[in-house]
Order: C-alpha cells, then sequence, then structure tokens
C-alpha cells in the first residue's frame, strides 16, 4: 500500500502531505498563476462596479 501524499498542485508529482509543490520552478508557476487569477478577479469586479455605476447614472438622471 501506499504512503500517504499528496500531489503537486503544478505537475501532479507525488509529494510529503506537508510540502505544497515539489519544486521551486513549481512554487513560481504556482504563485504567478494566483497572481493572474488575483488580478482577473480585482478586474472583473471593478468592470462589474463601473456597469452598476453607469446604469445608476441613466436610470436615476
Amino acid at each position: 500500500m501506499t504512503k500517504p501524499h499528496r500531489h503537486c498542485n503544478v505537475c501532479g508529482t507525488p509529494i510529503p502531505l506537508e510540502e505544497r509543490t515539489c519544486s521551486d520552478k513549481c512554487e513560481k508557476i504556482l504563485k504567478e498563476n494566483q497572481n493572474r487569477v488575483r488580478k482577473t478577479r480585482i478586474l472583473i469586479y471593478a468592470i462589474f462596479g463601473i456597469v452598476i455605476l453607469i446604469w445608476l447614472v441613466l436610470v436615476l438622471s
């Protein structure tokens, strides 16, 4: 039977339970992906807010 383990979030290599990634390269890729997701989420919220503001200005004027 295999020992308890998890898999690298980037490449899928089996790693110990306490690790998040298998290497510094995968850690860098993971951080870049997380930053990209965060920036995209902020952009979507900003666009949604602008659309609501424009809608309110048009409705209330």
